[in-house]
């Protein structure tokens, strides 16, 4: 058993839930079990995969994968919508183990948590003592987690990544740069296939590599991104855990759609639009939010994705302030008849800048009724349930 005094430095954990929603069914259906099972949706509606059990990714099956391409691969699957009440409920479970550990968790999705656990800050036992309690308490509810321990949510997080499913791997202190050194550097999260082709450019293809570049060239090239990616591929990352309970930092909150037949008229685009900011409108007001800035993204197929921005005069969380902004942008992204696939909103700026009185008092009283609008349709549906009360332009975009 390792003894406390050998780890120095912060001990940060990442806790990953072996396939998580396919876990769960293969739970709740026993005669699933070492079978073949995907969570995701229809095959012949555009689907994608959410989660493949690991026996379907025997055959090649991975999650965002379209539904169709999974079918091909592995057509004797079973497949399922499935039951995300049930997955929140085991995940709440999870996080409550986590929390009994340690009081500084950040859970950053459903199946994945960060976890500080530095000795003598909240326990006297080894970092990795803890890690083996925390799997075998996951265990008894029927699934099984990843673990990566590390002195840094990155070494934390590439770690969880190396052994699956029910792995525990380690980076000592001090052993960081060796860790990274010979990984590639899609390995660090945040590094797409764009970046990694520019970085390939430079003749970048390790964490190694990437540690010992200049970071004011890195600057010049990437933008602040640049010097950050040096920072981390060389093990020198130092971001905290926020605990669970710190304050919302929300930078954005979105909303997208993708349909299972593509829209081509300017009233299917426009009701798409209406529809997709009614959501993030909800979502603003629920967390107290109102932004300043909106964006508005437009998928044509798996490889055209465009986007647009416009600043506001004054924040707001009303969608139907945002969403007519939203649809001018469109007339600058779309050429009628083009197909469009996928209609996304956001909504960012939150750092409310002070709002200016309008000279017209009716321009007030509109808004007014449009803001009190907006919260009798929540309160309704809070009560009712989202199917409760609906425009017309949902109607248009039923398939």
């Amino acid at each position: 058993m390792m003894d406390m005094l050998t780890w120095h430095g912060p001990a940060i954990g990442l806790m990953d839930l072996d396939a998580f929603f396919a876990s769960v069914e293969q739970l709740d259906h026993p005669e699933w079990r070492g079978k073949p099972v995907i969570v995701g949706g229809d095959a012949n509606r555009r689907g994608v995969v959410s989660t493949a059990s690991y026996e379907a990714r025997k055959y090649g099956v991975h999650s965002a994968m379209p539904s169709m391409q999974a079918r091909k691969l592995c057509p004797h699957a079973i497949w399922t919508r499935g039951n995300f009440p049930r997955y929140r409920e085991l995940s709440h479970r999870v996080m409550q183990i986590l929390v009994d550990e340690t009081p500084l968790v950040e859970q950053v999705s459903i199946d994945e948590a960060f976890f500080d656990i530095t000795p003598g800050r909240f326990s006297s036992e080894s970092p990795m003592d803890i890690c083996r309690r925390i799997q075998e308490r996951v265990a008894t509810l029927g699934i099984t987690c990843s673990i990566g321990l590390g002195t840094s949510k990155t070494i934390a997080k590439i770690a969880s990544e190396r052994e699956k499913p029910r792995g525990l791997t380690v980076v000592m202190p001090h052993t960081e740069q060796a860790f990274l050194a010979p990984l590639p550097v899609r390995a660090l999260s945040g590094i797409g296939k764009a970046t990694e082709q520019a970085l390939a450019q430079r003749h970048i293809r390790t964490l190694g590599e990437l540690a010992r570049q200049d970071e004011d060239q890195m600057l010049a090239a990437f933008g602040v991104a640049g010097p950050r990616m040096v920072a981390r591929a060389a093990g020198r990352e130092s971001s905290a855990v926020r605990p669970i309970d710190a304050p919302d930092e929300t930078k954005s909150v979105s909303n997208e759609r993708t349909f299972a037949h593509d829209l081509t008229t300017a009233e299917q685009l426009n009701a798409a639009i209406g529809h997709v900011c009614e959501l993030v409108g909800t979502r603003l007001r629920k967390k107290g939010l109102k932004g300043t800035l909106v964006t508005l993204k437009l998928k044509f197929d798996t490889r055209h994705t465009h986007t647009a921005q416009h600043p506001l005069d004054a924040p707001t969380d009303d969608e139907r302030v945002f969403g007519a902004v939203a649809r001018k942008l469109l007339r600058g992204l779309w050429v009628p008849g083009t197909p469009v696939r996928l209609v996304g909103v956001a909504m960012s700026g939150f750092d409310a800048k002070p709002e200016q009185l309008s000279l017209f008092d009716n321009d007030q009283a509109a808004q007014s009724e449009s803001r009190a609008l907006a919260e009798a349709t929540d309160a309704v549906r809070a009560r009712f349930g989202n199917a409760a009360l609906s425009y017309g332009r949902d109607f248009r975009l039923k398939d």
